[in-house]
């Protein structure tokens, strides 16, 4: 039987802000001149790289990988899994004006688990961004990705569908009269998906994950 290593508390280097009240999960990493919110929640075994900024009004779950320059503003949630590319771009106000107070107008944008996004990508605020989503570098999503969906370009358009461990898949976008073309496995974890009639893609066998 494998030995499990033991749990590492929470750490963050000397020159990262972590303030007073803010929640950091077990093994979780805050990396040099980040900055952590009172108010937020941070999952196990996350990793949070330099200049990070993370809001009081945030939710990350565990195993998130956040690189570097990102700022996660109040109202942004993030699922277990999720993958933060290096100067990627939360939003919270939909029309922001700096003689305008909208805090009361906040869109919330939720990130659900396994997600990617890539990086210099923008999320404007109020959107959901589904499981195992893939948004490709420098795409601005304006509205919901479906989940295993790849998105690219501006504004970000689906152009096809990724597995959970990150490999494209041969489905199209839309059902194919055949329906032995509505399947797909993954080369590498051996999962096995499925696109619906509903113009979704589901995870219909699973494999094993590295």
């Amino acid at each position: 039987m494998t030995a499990v290593p033991p749990k590492q508390p929470a750490w963050h280097h000397a020159s990262a802000i972590v303030d007073e009240g803010a929640q950091l999960g077990e093994g979780t990493k805050v990396w040099h001149f980040a900055h952590v919110s009172p108010g937020a929640r941070i999952g196990g075994c996350c990793s949070l790289g330099q200049g990070v900024y993370v809001g009081n009004d945030v939710s990350i779950g565990d195993n998130v990988r956040i690189q570097n320059n990102v700022s996660v503003y109040d109202a942004v949630t993030l699922e277990d899994d999720v993958f933060c590319g290096p100067s990627m771009v939360f939003t919270n106000v939909y029309n922001p004006r700096a003689a305008v107070a909208r805090k009361a107008e906040y869109r919330r944008t939720l990130v659900k688990r396994g997600a990617t996004l890539g990086a210099n990508c923008t999320i404007v605020c109020g959107v959901t961004i589904g499981e195992y989503a893939f948004v490709g570098a420098g795409a601005v999503v304006q509205k919901d990705v479906k989940p295993f969906a790849l998105v690219v370009g501006v504004p970000a358009r689906q152009i096809g569908w990724m597995s959970r461990y990150g490999e494209r898949l041969a489905l199209s976008l839309r059902v194919p009269d055949d329906t032995a073309l509505c399947y797909a496995e993954c080369p590498h974890s051996g999962d096995f998906y499925r696109l619906e009639k509903s113009g979704h893609v589901t995870l219909v066998k699973e494999g094993k994950l590295p």
